[in-house]
């Protein structure tokens, strides 16, 4: 496990850091790359960065910021855990395969939040993960206990579409992304360097 997290050199009023809750969630592009733009910026502070993606990992591409946490170990982590969206693109691995996934990624980030080593977390597709398409990989209850383990100073962002009350109720910030257009509708597919 990393050595444990350095203070912020900007601590905030009354000398210590409130960390915060951050729910990027709609139906628009632009969650995981907001996410990382938090990350990118936090690094900049020397700050320690976590990104545990939970659906992302297991396909024949190259991710980018997978490419640039190597870059930028051990100050960056990225553990892409998941197995694929459950039944789409191409998917036809077995259910109980996505589950399995779906818990290990859970107990790393629960081990990770509680070990005091990050600045800031995020917890890529974690919403999807809840309820995407009418697939359920983890519990609702299990993200709040999540969140409710959460050190006082640390950030942690969650990302993906759906984003249920409860959540929304416990973040401190929430922005939803609205599609408004998207290259998909003209038949242009996902492209290196801007989609992964």
């Amino acid at each position: 496990m990393p050595a444990p997290a350095r203070q912020s050199q900007s601590p905030g009023r009354g000398g210590s850091r409130r960390g915060l809750i951050i729910l990027y969630t709609g139906n628009g592009k632009g969650k995981t790359s907001a996410a990382l733009g938090a990350a990118l910026r936090a690094l900049g502070h020397g700050w320690k960065v976590l990104v545990i993606q939970f659906f992302k990992g297991d396909w024949p591409v190259v991710f980018g910021e997978v490419e640039m946490g190597k870059r930028l170990a051990p100050q960056l982590e990225v553990l892409q855990l998941g197995k694929g969206f459950v039944g789409y693109m191409g998917d036809k691995k077995p259910r109980e395969e996505h589950l399995a996934a779906a818990r290990d990624a859970l107990t790393q980030a629960r081990q990770r939040i509680a070990s005091g080593a990050y600045d800031l977390i995020v917890l890529d597709e974690l919403i999807y993960a809840i309820d995407y398409a009418g697939v359920q990989l983890v519990s609702l209850e299990d993200v709040l206990g999540l969140l409710d383990a959460k050190p006082p100073s640390l950030h942690l962002i969650l990302t993906g579409r759906n984003a249920p009350q409860a959540l929304i109720d416990r973040a401190d910030l929430v922005t939803e992304m609205r599609e408004i257009k998207h290259p998909w509708q003209q038949k242009i597919p996902a492209q290196e360097g801007i989609d992964y």
